[in-house]
């Protein structure tokens, strides 16, 4: 007999995670493979933060928090929103978690009832559908086409929305393509929303500041105030602030909402680990030159993984409009040969090759909800990409 609950009959691991432990596990024996899988900043976390969070524990801020938060990071986060987004809330308006995918976790869990559905635009983030489906709800994926720049448009949302849709998942610029939406396609999907007060919106901005070609960045909340009501603005310092592993996420929702998911915090981990609040609050209130340096890296690189990439016979790749990823075409490899006579029958098959003849860990693009493709980092160094690329290039030029 089991004793393992039947409800994570319906969930996966995380995809990426999976890729970069079987890198791991080929490292392991061994084996020289480029982990691209894990989507990461390779850069330190700044050096102004880890003083404050060293400043923070010598000052005995050790003991546990407010559920919500400390007064100076909800502090902090109102005045982020206000001078990044024009977004203008009040302390009591912020909940603060374990890193965003938290957040997101603890909004499902205090609004899903088994049946709701969540429509998530494809590509869309690999935790996204597991944690609808933990929790009850029912993922409703609406394909998002390269042709259309990989953005769910106002026609596609209106046909995905039932009397049963609970949430718009949006992300932008998104994992795993980089899509951004521009202040008039934000208002488009708007309009829609506004003909079904029943749906609530989850914009998810971690990578807000990881924008390339001077877009500028659109937070949902400014686009479409007249949802404010409806909305929860996610973010996090995880990806800006190269603080993955502080495990920082926060949001701005509506007070019913915010005092639910503060609920539900108490009674789960009590409270975020109080030298990473002070972190965080370094983090928001200091010097942002750090996260400048940081994206223009980020677009070198980018600019590096698209040029290579073209040079490949059998891939494709739109150049990203942000983040860190590189989401890559390989429909024409499907159903071709590798050198040891395998068929590539999809893009899962494809992944597996480059990672065991090409030495590059990557995710297929099955993980995402949007076939053939797979995802890169490129959150790594200019060598290490190009040393991937040219390893890609070869076992892709092996396929019969």
């Amino acid at each position: 007999m089991s004793y393992i609950s039947s409800r994570l009959a319906v969930i996966k691991p995380s995809a990426s995670m999976a890729a970069s432990q079987a890198a791991k596990a080929l490292r392991a024996k061994g084996v020289d493979v480029i982990d691209l899988g894990l989507g990461e900043p390779d850069f330190p976390t700044p050096a102004h933060i880890i003083e404050a969070a060293y400043q923070a524990a010598k000052a005995g801020q050790t003991l546990y928090t407010g559920a919500n938060g400390t007064p100076e990071i909800r502090a902090a986060i109102v005045g982020k929103f206000e001078r990044e987004n024009g977004l203008d809330y009040s302390p009591d308006d912020i909940v603060v978690a374990n890193g965003a995918k938290q957040i997101i976790f603890n909004a499902l869990m205090a609004t899903l009832e088994t049946g709701d559905e969540a429509i998530l635009p494809a590509p869309y983030f690999v935790s996204y559908p597991e944690m609808v489906k933990l929790l009850g709800g029912t993922p409703v994926i609406v394909e998002c086409p390269e042709a259309s720049g990989f953005r769910l448009t106002a026609e596609l949302l209106e046909k995905a929305i039932t009397p049963r849709t609970k949430w718009l998942f949006l992300n932008m610029p998104g994992n795993p393509s980089g899509a951004a939406y521009s202040q008039a396609e934000l208002q488009a999907l708007g309009a829609v929303l506004a003909r079904h007060p029943q749906v609530l919106v989850l914009s998810d901005e971690i990578y807000e500041h990881i924008l390339f070609d001077g877009r500028e960045f659109i937070s949902f909340g400014k686009a479409c105030p007249e949802l404010r009501e409806r909305s929860l603005i996610v973010n996090g310092v995880s990806k800006a602030y190269a603080m993955t592993g502080w495990r920082v996420g926060y949001a701005a929702g509506p007070a019913p909402l915010v005092k639910a998911m503060n609920t539900i915090q108490s009674q789960s981990v009590t409270s975020v680990c109080s030298i990473a609040q002070a972190a965080t609050v370094a983090a928001l209130n200091g010097p942002q030159d750090e996260v400048s340096r940081f994206r223009k890296a980020f677009e070198a690189r980018r600019n590096l993984v698209v040029e290579g990439i073209r040079k490949v016979n059998g891939l494709s790749l739109s150049p990203p409009e942000g983040a860190f990823y590189a989401y890559i075409g390989c429909a024409s490899l499907i159903g071709r040969k590798t050198p040891k006579g395998e068929i590539l029958a999809d893009d899962t098959a494809v992944a597996a090759y480059l990672l065991n003849e090409g030495r590059v860990a990557s995710v297929p693009g099955a993980a995402y909800g949007l076939l053939p493709y797979f995802r890169i980092s490129t959150a790594t160094s200019e060598d290490v990409l190009s040393e991937a690329i040219a390893r890609i290039k070869t076992a892709v030029g092996q396929v019969e």
